[in-house]
Order: structure tokens, then C-alpha cells, then sequence
């Protein structure tokens, strides 16, 4: 498998411009796929590396410089993501406060078709009290959903397969690592084949530090239209779902369901544990258009995501119409909380955590209505429990 670094902090080295594609590396496969790499100018987007990757059906971009985010994607004339206020993204990290409005900075960038929130904190601000060894106290705020998202990448390299199925990778790492804190190295692989509408994230997370180490994890996957629309709808094997609060209770429902654009509409959130299929322990979940020939489906393992969150943020178009398919090792409420529930990840010395996910783009009825059979045969497992309040050990009792 052909192999090309675009970046490498420990040998100085970083490529501005690159190209690929199944000509140059004579592979046979029956489909023109490419990947290219460039640096952007200008805006807030200035000096953010942005990787192409077109497998020749299902075309999606890549971004060192956020985390190795995904940013934009298409299939057909299909575009697989959202229209965020940000507007001029994907932002250089150097242009987000993430301490701004109280620790919701991380909003000023956030554009992602999926955003990885994490590894510290991935929820709610909030501040801690910390007793220091001479007994005397500090006070650490954590911003909104973490700093991963806002890391530039250290490693970055492309490689290609000669042989069936002429898989196309993208690894990148990323360290969130500071002194008296975490020290963690996400290395991950976002991989596809070409002619495939799917692509695949797996990310390993390596605990650097000499002593033990804790870590959150949620990946903060964004979809607008022709995904998202009025009557558009979320399925899911549902085990237990809760609101995570009273103004989401109001539309427990129609969680499932959504309503056209409504400017000025406040976010709600629904909490789930989902049913996992007993063949092979994975789940899925789906948001669908309303006519059911469009969709978009993520796949995983329950035993590596357990908390799943659906975020309905449906206001004005322009205000970022947006629904977000969450799948984690937490709910996002503040850090505190979850560890006291045990929804922290315990990493020793040396110790690694594996969460791997794909996202299928399906575009045709019959894909849908496949994938629609498949959550309803999981589903038939068990019959779900729908809280209609806020309540423990999802969030606080309402």
C-alpha cells in the first residue's frame, strides 16, 4: 500500500499542495477516485489544510488543522452535512476563543459534518474546585464540548491500496497534552473504497502519561437538508430514551419527527441507550427524509459508544437548521455528573480506547426501507422505555 506524508511536526515536514489519484499509482480499480490536499487563504479560514477525498461516488473533506474533522461531503447532488452560521469556515482554531461567552467559544467554529468533542471534557461548561497539595484551592473553568475539535493534526498521511478493494486512509494524529492534565494521542484512520457510499472513522486513543489517565469521547456527527426537512425522521433500536430536559419533554412525542425551520427555535436534546443487534453487538441509527428515498445512517459498537444523543436544533435556515446524531462514552452533561454515574473512560499508564464508526449515505428507497427493516429487527429484541421527564442516571431528576 502506497504511502504519502503531507505532515510530520518531528521531521519539520509539511506539504502545501498535493494530488493523487488512481492513474498515478496505477491502481486498476473501475472507479476515478482522488484525493488532493491544499492549504486555504483568506477569512477566518486562513492557513486551515483541507484534504479532498473523492472514492468516485461519495466525494468528502478532511481537516487536519480542526482535529481531523470531516467538513463537507456529496454524493450525486446530494450534500451530506450543514449550512452553519460560521459561514466563512472551516476556522483556524487561532480565531476561536473557547472561553468566549462564558465557555461556549467553541460555537465560533463549530461547521463540522462531524466534530469529535472531547478529550478532557466533552459536555456542558462548568467549573471545578481543586484542592492543592498545600491545601490551598483553585478554580478551572472547561469550555463546551473540549479542545479536540480545535488541535491541528501532528501527523498526516495518505495511503492507498494496489489491490481489492483499493482502500483510500487518511491518518492523522492528533495529542491533547499539557502539563498537570491529560496527555492523550488520538490516532485515526478515515477510510473508504472507491465507488462505495460509506466511509469509516476509527480512532485509538493512547494514554501518554505515566500514571492514569481518564478521557470523554462524542462524536458530534451534523446533518442539514435534503436530510433534514419538515417530516423528516430519526429511527433507532431504542433500549431507554430520557429528555435531558423539561423543554425537550415538551415534544417527547414526536422526538422522532421534525418540523420545518422555525427561527429563534432553543435546541432539544433526547438521551438514549440503544438496543444492539444480538448477532453482532452493533447498532445503527438513521435520519430519513420525509418522501423516504434519502438518508444517512451511522453504524457502531455500543460496547465502545454506549450514550447516544440526538441534538434537535431546528431554527431558521440561516440560523443553522441542523440536527446532530451523537454516539459517545457520556451524555454531554458537565464532566462532574458523568463521573460520578461512571461514564468517564479510565485509561492506565500506557492504556489505549478504540471507537470505530461508518457513515452510509443511502439514496434510493429500497436502501432506506433496507435499513429501516434492519433497526425494526433489532427493535423487536425488546420493547423500549420512553421517560417523559428528565431523569436519573441520564440527567438530573426533573
Amino acid at each position: 500500500m502506497p504511502s504519502f506524508t503531507l505532515t510530520d511536526v518531528g521531521r519539520d515536514l509539511w506539504v502545501e499542495n498535493f494530488a493523487i489519484d488512481a492513474a498515478s499509482v496505477e491502481s486498476p480499480s473501475a472507479h476515478a477516485w482522488s484525493v488532493t490536499k491544499r492549504a486555504l487563504r483568506g477569512g477566518r479560514r486562513d492557513g486551515v489544510d483541507l484534504i479532498q477525498v473523492n472514492n468516485g461516488v461519495f466525494t468528502f473533506s478532511i481537516v487536519p488543522t480542526r482535529g481531523m474533522g470531516l467538513w463537507k461531503g456529496h454524493l450525486g447532488g446530494d450534500r451530506v452535512g450543514w449550512d452553519s452560521p460560521v459561514g466563512d469556515g472551516p476556522v483556524n482554531p487561532a480565531f476561536v476563543n473557547l472561553m468566549n461567552w462564558g465557555g461556549l467559544g467553541w460555537l465560533e467554529g463549530f461547521d463540522e459534518l462531524v466534530a469529535r468533542c472531547g478529550l478532557e471534557n466533552n459536555g456542558a461548561p462548568y467549573e471545578e474546585k481543586v484542592t492543592n497539595p498545600d491545601g490551598s484551592e483553585r478554580h478551572t473553568t472547561y469550555g463546551l464540548h473540549g479542545k479536540i475539535a480545535n488541535i491541528p493534526a501532528s501527523f498526516v498521511a495518505v495511503h492507498v491500496g494496489t489491490e481489492p478493494p483499493y482502500e483510500i486512509v487518511v491518518e492523522g494524529h492528533v495529542e491533547e497534552s499539557k502539563l498537570f492534565a491529560p496527555q492523550i494521542r488520538m490516532t485515526t484512520r478515515v477510510s473508504t473504497t472507491p465507488g462505495s457510499n460509506r466511509l469509516t472513522v476509527r480512532d485509538e486513543f493512547l494514554n501518554l502519561k505515566d500514571a492514569p489517565g481518564e478521557m470523554q469521547l462524542l462524536y458530534h456527527w451534523n446533518f442539514g437538508p435534503p436530510y433534514l426537512e419538515e417530516g423528516a425522521r430519526f429511527v433507532a433500536p431504542v433500549k431507554v430514551m430520557a429528555p435531558r430536559d423539561a423543554w425537550a419533554a415538551t415534544a417527547i412525542d414526536h422526538y422522532e419527527t421534525y418540523r420545518a425551520p422555525e427561527p429563534g427555535f432553543a435546541e432539544q436534546c433526547y438521551f438514549f441507550e440503544l438496543q444492539a443487534s444480538q448477532a453482532d453487538g452493533r447498532t445503527l441509527t438513521m435520519l430519513r427524509n420525509k418522501a423516504g428515498d434519502k438518508g444517512v445512517v451511522l453504524r457502531f459498537s455500543p460496547a465502545q459508544l454506549p450514550a447516544f444523543t440526538l441534538w434537535k436544533c431546528t431554527g431558521g435556515l440561516k440560523e443553522g437548521y441542523v440536527t446532530g446524531l451523537e454516539p459517545a462514552t457520556n451524555y454531554p452533561n458537565p464532566k462532574p455528573f458523568e463521573k460520578a454515574r461512571h461514564r468517564v473512560v479510565a485509561l492506565p499508564a500506557g492504556g489505549r480506547y478504540v471507537a470505530e464508526m461508518t457513515l452510509e449515505v443511502l439514496s434510493t428507497g429500497q436502501a432506506v426501507a433496507a435499513v429501516e427493516a434492519e433497526i425494526q429487527a433489532i427493535q423487536a429484541q425488546a420493547t423500549p422505555t420512553i421517560h417523559r421527564k428528565s431523569t436519573e442516571p441520564f440527567g438530573p431528576q426533573d
